[in-house]
C-alpha cells in the first residue's frame, strides 16, 4: 500500500485558487495605490470566474497537483512559473478578444494581469518552498544531527546538499562547503559559504563537525588525499558521492553515500590511452583468456568484449568464480562471450578447446599467485605457472594463433619465493618459444599488486578491522607497490598492441606503499585510532615475501615507448634450448611430486632466485644433476 499524501489533491488546488484570489485582489490595490474604485469592483465580480476558470485550466491541463509538495525543486517552480504565466497570456488574449469582439471592454486591466502574474507566481513557489521546509524541519525532530562539509561546490556538491536534506537518515546539516577553485571561496551555495580548501583544518577543528563528503566526480588524486588526510587528523568520518554513471536513474540517493576505501586514495591521475589503436587491435577478433574467473582475467575479459573483439573465450577450472563472471556479463546485456570450465595443465582438453575456437590472440592469466601457499607446495606452482604456460605455448603455435600474451608478476624479478621463480621460469621458456616460433607474436607483461584483488592485503585487512583487529603486518618496511585492477589491464591490452614479439613489457607502478602505513590509514578511515582502538601486530615476514618489490633485476634496463607508463625491460636471456631442457627436468620432478628437485632445477635456471625464509633456502642448485640426473646449465654471461 502506498504511503498516505499528506494533503489530498483537490485541497491542493482549492489552496491554489485561493492564492490566486489573493494576489489578483493584491494587484488592484498596487495598481490602484490602495484606493480602488467602487465600480472596478464592479467590473470585476462578473469576471471572477472566468479568471478562476482560466487558472484552474492551466493548473489542471499541467498536473500541478499532482506533484509531491514536499519535495518541490526547481524544476516545479519553474513549471508553475511556466502555467501562471500560461493563464495571463490567456487573459491578456482574452481581453483582446473581448475588446475587439465583444463590448469594447477587457476582462481584467492589462496593468492588473501583469501584476497579478508576478505575485501568483511568487506565492505558489514561495508556498511550496515554506511547506517543503517544514516537512524537512518536522522530519528532522527526535533524528541525530550530523554536521557536514562537502568538498566540492560545484553541481554535484549542491546535489549532495539537496539529497541530504531530502532524504538522509538523519538530521543533516551543511556547515560549510569547501573548494579548491578560488572563484568559488567566499560566495554562498544556496546560503551556504563556500571556503578554501586550505581553510579545512580549521573549518573541522571550530565547528564541530560529524562528517566530510567529498562530492568531486573526478578528484585530483593527490588533492584527495590531502583532503582525506585533513578529516582524519580532525577524527572526522570521510565518505564520498559516488560517479553520475552509478546513480539510480541518474538521480543521487543518500544510501549511495559511501564510505571512503583505501583504494580511493591509492590510486593516481588516469591513464589517458589512445583507444583507437586498442580498439583496432582487438575489434572483431576471437580471443581467449586463461584464469578468466580471477581479479585481473575477468576485468581483462570485461575490456574485451567492450572494445568490439568477436569472441571472447573465457577459460578457467574455478567453476563458482566463472558462473559469477557470466551472470554479470549476461547482466549487462553482453553476449559475444562463452565461458569453458577447463584447466589449461589438462593437453587434451585444450586441444580441442583451441581446435574447436581458433582463437586469434590467447591472453594467459592462469597462475598461482598465492606466495605462502606454494611455498607449501612447490610442485603445484611448477605445474600450473610453467606446465600450464608450456601447455597453452605448444598449443597455441599448433593451432595458428597470431598473438599470445604472457601476464606475469613483479615477484618475478630476483625472486625469493617459488612462485615468483616459478613465473620468472616461466618468463625464459616464452622467450626461447618466441624466438624458435616467429609467427606467434610472444609479449609478457609485468606488474605489481592489485588493489581488491581476491587474497589481497587490503581485503584482509578490512576483515581484520571489523572483527575488532588486530591488524597484522609482516614487518614494519615491508613496502609494495600498488595499481587499480581496470588500469593493470587497460596496459596490458595497450602493451599487447605495441608489442612486436619477444618484449617484456614493465608497468610504471608510481612509488611503493609501506604496508604499516596503509593498516594505519585504513584504521583511521575506519573512525577508529590505531594503536588504542585497533592494534597493528608485527607477525614476521611470510616464507618466501620480500620487503620490497622490484619490477626489473639489477641487470636489467628499460627502454622508453610512446606510453609514458609502460617501458621495455632488457632482460637476461637464456638459451632457448638450454631452458627448454631445465623446464623439462623441473616439470618431471614436479610430476614425480618431488618438490626439493623443482626448486633445484628453478634456482639453477634463474640463479638470481634466493629462497626467503624458506625450507628451501639451503638447496644447493647444482646437486639437481648428481640426484635428478637432468643438467640445468645457463647462459648467464649472454
Amino acid at each position: 500500500m502506498g504511503r498516505q499524501r499528506l494533503l489530498p489533491r483537490w485541497s491542493i488546488t482549492l489552496i491554489d485558487l485561493a492564492m490566486c484570489t489573493v494576489s489578483l485582489l493584491a494587484a488592484y490595490q498596487l495598481r490602484f495605490n490602495f484606493n480602488v474604485p467602487a465600480h472596478e469592483y464592479r467590473l470585476l465580480w462578473p469576471v471572477l470566474p472566468i479568471f478562476l476558470g482560466v487558472r484552474l485550466a492551466w493548473h489542471a491541463g499541467a498536473g500541478i497537483q499532482r506533484s509531491m509538495v514536499r519535495h518541490t525543486g526547481t524544476e516545479d517552480a519553474k513549471r508553475i512559473f511556466l502555467v501562471v504565466l500560461g493563464g495571463s497570456l490567456t487573459l491578456i488574449g482574452l481581453n483582446g478578444m473581448r475588446y475587439f469582439a465583444v463590448d469594447g471592454q477587457y476582462v481584467l486591466p492589462t496593468s492588473v494581469i501583469i501584476i497579478d502574474f508576478l505575485g501568483t507566481a511568487m506565492l505558489l513557489i514561495a508556498s511550496r518552498i515554506a511547506f517543503k521546509l517544514l516537512h524537512l524541519r518536522k522530519r528532522g525532530v527526535g533524528k541525530d544531527t550530523l554536521r557536514v562539509v562537502i568538498y566540492g561546490a560545484g553541481e554535484a556538491g549542491l546535489i549532495t546538499k539537496r539529497t541530504l536534506e531530502r532524504e538522509g537518515s538523519a538530521h543533516y546539516g551543511v556547515a560549510a562547503f569547501v573548494d579548491d577553485d578560488a572563484g568559488k571561496v567566499g560566495k554562498r551555495l544556496e546560503g551556504v559559504r563556500v571556503h578554501a580548501t586550505s581553510e579545512l583544518p580549521k573549518l573541522l577543528a571550530d565547528d564541530a563537525v560529524d562528517q566530510l563528503i567529498i562530492a568531486i566526480q573526478q578528484p585530483d588524486p593527490e588533492n584527495r588525499r590531502n583532503v582525506v588526510d585533513m578529516a582524519m587528523k580532525g577524527r572526522v568520518d570521510v565518505r564520498t558521492v559516488p560517479p553520475v554513471r552509478d546513480w539510480i536513474d541518474g538521480q543521487l540517493s543518500s544510501g549511495q553515500i559511501r564510505e571512503v576505501r583505501i583504494e580511493d586514495l591509492l590510486g593516481r591521475s588516469p591513464i589517458h590511452l589512445e583507444d583507437s589503436l586498442v580498439q583496432e587491435r582487438f575489434r572483431g577478433r576471437s580471443v581467449l583468456v586463461t584464469g578468466a574467473a580471477g581479479s585481473i582475467g575477468s576485468e581483462l575479459a570485461r575490456q574485451l568484449i567492450a572494445l568490439g573483439a568477436k569472441e571472447t573465450v573465457l577459460v578457467d577450472q574455478a567453476e563458482s568464480a566463472l558462473y559469477e563472471l557470466e551472470m554479470e556479463l549476461l547482466g549487462m546485456g553482453h553476449t559475444a562471450f562463452r565461458p569453458v570450465v577447463a584447466d589449461v595443465r589438462d593437453r587434451d582438453a585444450m586441444d580441442r578447446l583451441l581446435a574447436e575456437v581458433r582463437p586469434e590472440v590467447v591472453l594467459h592469466a592462469a597462475a598461482y599467485k598465492h606466495v605462502p601457499l606454494m611455498e607449501a607446495q612447490p610442485t603445484e606452482a611448477v605445474l600450473t605457472n610453467i606446465g600450464g604456460t608450456r601447455t597453452m605455448a605448444e598449443l597455441c603455435i599448433a593451432h595458428g594463433v597470431k598473438e599470445f600474451i604472457l601476464i606475469s608478476t613483479d615477484k618475478a624479478v630476483n625472486p625469493t619465493s617459488v612462485m615468483g621463480a616459478s613465473k620468472r621460469c616461466a618468463e625464459l621458456y616464452m622467450q626461447g618459444v618466441g624466438a624458435a616460433n616467429p609467427s606467434m607474436a610472444i609479449v609478457t607483461t609485468r606488474f605489481g599488486n592489485v588493489l581488491g584483488s581476491s587474497g589481497s592485503v587490503i581485503p584482509l585487512f578490512r576483515k581484520q578491522i571489523a572483527a575488532g583487529g588486530p591488524v597484522t603486518v609482516t614487518h614494519p618496511e615491508v613496502t609494495r607497490f600498488f595499481m587499480t585492477i581496470p588500469e593493470a589491464c587497460r596496459l596490458v591490452l595497450e602493451a599487447a598492441t605495441m608489442g612486436k614479439g619477444g618484449e617484456i613489457y614493465v608497468f610504471d607502478m608510481g612509488s611503493p606503499v609501506r604496508i604499516a602505513d596503509l593498516a594505519d590509514r585504513m584504521i583511521r578511515l575506519s573512525g577508529l585510532e590505531p594503536g588504542r582502538d585497533i592494534e597493528i601486530r608485527f607477525s614476521g615476514l611470510r616464507p618466501g615475501e620480500k620487503l620490497y618489490e622490484e619490477l626489473l633485476a639489477d641487470q636489467e634496463g628499460t627502454q622508453r615507448t610512446h606510453h609514458p607508463r609502460i617501458l621495455i625491460g632488457r632482460t637476461r636471456q637464456v638459451d632457448p634450448r638450454t631452458a627448454r631442457e631445465a623446464i623439462d627436468g623441473i616439470l618431471e620432478a614436479a610430476h614425480r611430486g618431488d618438490a626439493e628437485e623443482c626448486v633445484r632445477g628453478m634456482k639453477a635456471l634463474v640463479p638470481e632466485y634466493r629462497s626467503r625464509n624458506s625450507t628451501y633456502g639451503n638447496l644447493d642448485p647444482q646437486e639437481l644433476s648428481e640426484e635428478g640426473g637432468t643438467s640445468t646449465g645457463t647462459s648467464d654471461k649472454a
